[in-house]
């Protein structure tokens, strides 16, 4: 069985049926006849389940309807055509040296050039002009993943796969080598994460399940949700069965855990208010026993035996054919209650990825069910900011009747901000109003109903965004047009009522996540880098007019010169700005810093007696930050507040979420070596040409994700370098124990900073400039060693040994001249 067939098994979510298929040699012509005239019994015995069969059947029809002479109907009339008979070289049997490249090669994201950028700008304008090729809006197009676009990346996908390996067949030379590297580097897909807070009972799950349209894949209801693991709901694209992949902290980490919180046992029994977490965390897992016995006897096997997979360092692997049966396998592992007799092994989980089969809406977004912040378990805690600092969208949810007075929503807003700001990617942020039929009149008309909600939802938004305008440490983050809010009724939704369109907004959430997964043009993307890599490697099959390759050289270098030129004075005067608000943040925090330490060393709240002196040494034990669902204590922030207050607003414009505009996003997209005047003048070598179209566009789509990648650690650095410098007085602060050790403690890190704050908040501007430097240096050393690598390559290497790709660069072209003509 060949390629194409598995690629369509997997993207339909029937991947688990792949080798029933290959046991059958079910290839692609049979694949395809399968369609035009279904044989019912011949389908039953591929697919014995009728409800999988049925859903196969569709998807079936759907991809061949039309199919005749060689040509496919698409949707809107379009035709493209079916892939034809390869030459001889491209035969299966003529693959099969060692160098070789599998079919999971071609379907796995994280590599080299994401095109997760892909020039479109999210709900901010009009983009800058790039060659990058335009976003496809095909009128008949209604929906992302169509079958049009799977047909065509399955054929050039499989077409990539047999070049590569031909090439691996053949002598081992620079070109080859190149031109295989660039075709490893053709994968293009990447998710965007889409992160969703709310406090128990605010309705997160039930949201969640109605927005995929799945009532009962997350359980809802009166149990308390985990305090700790976050649950990842995505598409599940290589079975048609739900499945569940948890993963567990290490044992070590456990481990350390124990021993923490049993050294706590007596001021937990002192403060079971503040300490509630801990306890729930240890009941949950061990009883009542975990009070009695010690770490060691903790970390017996016998408490381990459902989940050899903890033991192991391992993930536990959940497969079942329904959302409830999922749903009910892995409670344990996402939920609390008070059930005696239960052990609930939520403590020992970092993560649980819940995969959805069929599902269109998930192609290319991942929801993210965040806990709240703070964790004692280091590993947990980190994959929690990382996940934060990663998602492109955040959605608050909160019961409509408590939205605007939900102290929790605000909390999480406010304290994450930065997080997700300058020092994440967010560009959106949701205010997301559940239940909003139940403020309804039950007295009156259905018509009164209605007019009822859309009056309370449109009073709910009004307050939510005045109380939004009222967070300046926010606003300093996120623009007024990144706020936007949402009122939504999911038990509404589920029952299929004839709705007005604002009683409920969930058609208008998925309406939202359907415009994110647009954005991953995924097939053009890919097809647009394979015409470019086929194009070289026809390029080089022909005889150049002497002297043309050294002026189209000389050309194209001299663009590269004048465009880095550009790219460099926009740099210049972003790294001269950041100085000057530098210098400015340095005497603020010199001024200052002492008077702010003072205020969160002696806070006026409840917590300033003996609750504080516990939290103050786990602070001072863990790096300067003790962190908890309620109560925060970060002395680092604390003493940078100033630095980074002093450069959010120009990191903001500097480096925008969208990575788009900006003085350095936008002068990379504006980079262009003028190659429509280059192939006027240079026909003959349009074919190189064209490759090095691709790479322009590759290359700075690649530079732009590594810039919002590094901006983070570069707006980070501030508040690290101050947590390297108090560092030793954390330490010694935290050996203090005893009569007046709280006024020790707080004494030590006051005197300390005393001391260093002359040198402290200089070191921290100049690791920063230091680290933007860099940044803007690679930026343009990038641009310049790639683009000459490709220029080199493509015009002064003669390969003979290279076969001839004409009869694919042809079937290509036609592909991604189909798609250019449809967007």
């Amino acid at each position: 069985m060949d390629e194409f067939v598995c690629s369509f098994l997997r993207k339909w979510g029937y991947g688990s049926l792949i080798e029933k298929f290959k046991d059958e040699e079910v290839d692609k012509e049979s694949f395809l006849s399968l369609g035009e005239g279904i044989n019912e019994d011949e389908l039953k015995q591929l697919i014995p389940k009728a409800g999988a069969r049925l859903k196969f059947k569709k998807l079936l029809r759907q991809l061949t309807d039309g199919a005749e002479n060689g040509q496919k109907e698409l949707g809107c009339g379009a035709t493209v055509p079916l892939l034809q008979e390869e030459p001889a070289e491209m035969s299966p049997e003529s693959t099969s040296g060692a160098s070789r490249m599998s079919p999971e090669d071609f379907s796995s994201s994280g590599t080299t050039c994401e095109h997760e950028e892909n020039v479109t700008k999210r709900k901010l304008g009009p983009q800058p002009e790039t060659d990058t090729p335009a976003k496809l809006k095909r009128q008949c197009d209604t929906a992302p993943g169509s079958f049009e676009d799977d047909f065509i990346q399955n054929q050039v996908i499989e077409i990539m796969l047999r070049v590569h390996n031909v090439l691996g067949d053949h002598e081992s030379t620079e070109l080859n080598n190149f031109l295989k590297n660039k075709i490893r580097d053709l994968n293009t897909d990447k998710r965007d994460l889409v992160g969703v807070f709310g406090k128990t009972g605010g309705g997160k799950s039930t949201l969640i399940n109605a927005i995929i349209e799945e009532k009962d894949l997350l359980p809802t209801g009166g149990l308390r949700a985990c305090t700790t693991a976050m649950i990842k709901v995505e598409a599940n694209t290589q079975s048609n069965k739900y499945e569940a992949e948890i993963e567990f902290i290490s044992k070590e980490e456990w481990k350390d855990e124990l021993w923490s919180l049993k050294n706590l046992f007596g001021e937990i029994s002192e403060d079971k208010k503040d300490c509630g977490e801990n306890i729930e965390k240890m009941t949950a897992l061990y009883g009542d026993e975990w009070k009695y016995r010690s770490p060691e006897n903790l970390m017996e096997p016998k408490y381990f035996k459902e989940i050899p997979e903890f033991l192991k360092s391992g993930k536990k692997i959940v497969q079942v054919e329904s959302a409830q049966e999922l749903a009910q396998k892995v409670l344990k592992y996402t939920r609390s209650n008070s059930d005696e007799g239960k052990r609930w092994f939520w403590p020992l989980v970092k993560c649980v990825t819940v995969k959805v089969p069929n599902n269109n809406l998930l192609k290319h977004i991942t929801l993210v069910d965040l806990p709240g912040n703070g964790d004692r378990n280091k590993s947990r805690d980190q994959m929690w900011k990382e996940v934060v600092a990663s998602c492109s969208t955040v959605w608050i949810v909160s019961d409509m009747n408590r939205a605007v007075s939900d102290r929790d929503a605000w909390e999480i807003l406010e304290s994450t901000c930065s997080l997700m700001g300058n020092g994440g990617e967010c560009q959106n942020i949701n205010f997301i109003c559940t239940k909003s039929d139940e403020g309804a009149d039950d007295d009156g008309t259905p018509d009164s109903i209605a007019r009822n909600i859309l009056k309370n939802n449109q009073e709910a938004k009004d307050l939510i965004r005045k109380e939004f305008n009222k967070l300046s440490k926010v606003k300093k983050q996120f623009k007024d047009e990144c706020f936007e809010v949402f009122t939504v009724s999911s038990r509404e939704f589920f029952q299929k009522k004839n709705l007005e369109p604002d009683e409920t907004e969930i058609p208008k959430l998925q309406e939202w996540l359907r415009s994110l997964n647009d954005q991953h043009d995924v097939t053009l993307n890919y097809v647009f880098g394979a015409y470019g890599i086929l194009s070289l490697i026809q390029g080089t099959k022909l005889e150049n007019v002497p002297g043309q390759t050294a002026q189209v050289c000389e050309k194209l270098n001299g663009n590269i010169k004048s465009e880095l030129q550009k790219v460099k004075r926009s740099m210049d005067d972003v790294y001269e700005e950041f100085e000057k608000c530098l210098r400015k943040g340095v005497e603020e925090s010199k001024n200052k810093s002492e008077m702010a330490l003072k205020r969160k060393l002696n806070p006026t709240t409840k917590g300033g007696g003996r609750g504080f002196h516990r939290q103050l040494k786990c602070a001072l034990q863990n790096d300067g930050l003790y962190e908890t669902k309620k109560k925060q204590i970060n002395l680092n922030e604390t003493l940078s507040t100033f630095l980074t207050d002093s450069i959010d607003e120009e990191f903001r414009k500097t480096f925008p979420n969208d990575a788009i505009s900006g003085p350095i996003y936008g002068k990379i997209h504006a980079f262009s070596l003028d190659m429509k005047e280059l192939v006027q003048q240079f026909k003959n070598l349009e074919l190189q040409l064209t490759f090095i179209k691709t790479e322009v566009a590759k290359v700075k789509i690649k530079l732009c994700k590594d810039i919002r990648d590094r901006k983070k650690f570069i707006y980070n650095s501030l508040t690290e370098t101050v947590k390297e410098t108090m560092q030793e007085c954390y330490e010694k602060a935290a050996d203090f124990s005893g009569l007046g050790s709280l006024e020790k403690m707080k004494d030590t890190v006051k005197n300390h900073l005393h001391d260093v704050k002359d040198t402290m908040f200089k070191k921290a501007r100049a690791v920063m400039l230091a680290q933007l430097k860099e940044l803007m240096d690679d930026v343009q050393k990038q641009l310049e060693k790639t683009l000459q690598e490709s220029i080199e390559l493509s015009f002064k290497t003669k390969d003979l040994s290279i076969p001839d790709f004409g009869g694919q660069f042809n079937l290509v072209k036609k592909h991604f001249d189909y798609l250019m003509g449809h967007k």
